[in-house]
């Protein structure tokens, strides 16, 4: 029977007896590299923690926890926040998306994204996280016959483009942040990030256009649009709105 986290399963010493804080695999496969990694995701689910922190959560050892840490982070299942600490991976993000067929999230953003759409008339995505990619969860095309398209489940670079930025948290004060030929030449872009209920950044919406049509500067005219379209999206996962 899965875990649900409430009831997890404590860690013992060799005598039997529960250890104190530290969390015993959710399940003993016989793997023990991939338990104690499974571990150290479970324990993460309590929020960040340091390294210390983590060790006393886990119940292994300082060098176990780092170096299974570490891999996890390079895998991005795990990453590290500003202050150093452990937290769960935005990967976690994707794929969980991706077990999902992505259709719970998307059908609830679909309405928020169609509306930013028609409102700018530009092309509209949400993107989700995927490590060092971005991977388009939703896209609704403009109507005009020249348009930026992009398909659904299509994979890009994370460090580039706006949506890219707004992922990594690189929005401005005002919400949002715009690219102009950044990704692709022609193409400007604005977007902003949509936070999940621990307050990060979990996913990004946005609109994409030709420079012709957006202009130089396409974050002055179209970000208070897609600051709002992002709040939204918020709200419904349970975050009062940022702006406005």
């Amino acid at each position: 029977m899965p875990n649900t986290g409430g009831n997890r399963p404590r860690a013992k010493t060799s005598g039997g007896e529960p250890l104190d804080g530290a969390l015993a695999p959710a399940l003993a496969t016989g793997v023990g590299v991939l338990d104690k990694s499974m571990t150290i995701v479970t324990a993460l689910e309590d929020g960040p923690a340091r390294l210390s922190e983590l060790t006393d959560r886990t119940g292994m050892s300082r060098a176990t926890v780092h170096r299974l840490a570490s891999s996890l982070d390079e895998h991005g299942l795990v990453r590290r926040t500003t202050d150093g600490s452990f937290a769960l991976g935005y990967r976690l993000v994707g794929l969980a998306a991706r077990a999902l067929g992505g259709s719970a999230l998307a059908e609830t953003a679909r309405p928020t994204v169609t509306a930013l759409r028609d409102v700018t008339g530009e092309s509209a995505q949400l993107w989700l996280p995927d490590g060092e990619w971005r991977v388009c969860l939703l896209s609704v095309e403009a109507t005009h016959e020249l348009r930026t398209i992009v398909d659904e489940g299509s994979r890009v670079a994370i460090d580039v483009g706006s949506g890219g930025r707004a992922l990594q948290g690189e929005a401005g004060t005002a919400g949002w942040v715009a690219t102009v030929g950044e990704r692709a030449d022609g193409v400007g872009s604005v977007s902003a990030g949509v936070l999940g209920p621990s307050g990060s950044v979990v996913a990004a919406v946005g609109i994409s256009g030709p420079i012709d049509r957006l202009g130089d500067d396409p974050g002055a005219r179209f970000g208070g649009d897609v600051v709002a379209a992002a709040n939204e999206l918020s709200e419904a996962l349970g975050v009062p709105p940022r702006h406005g």
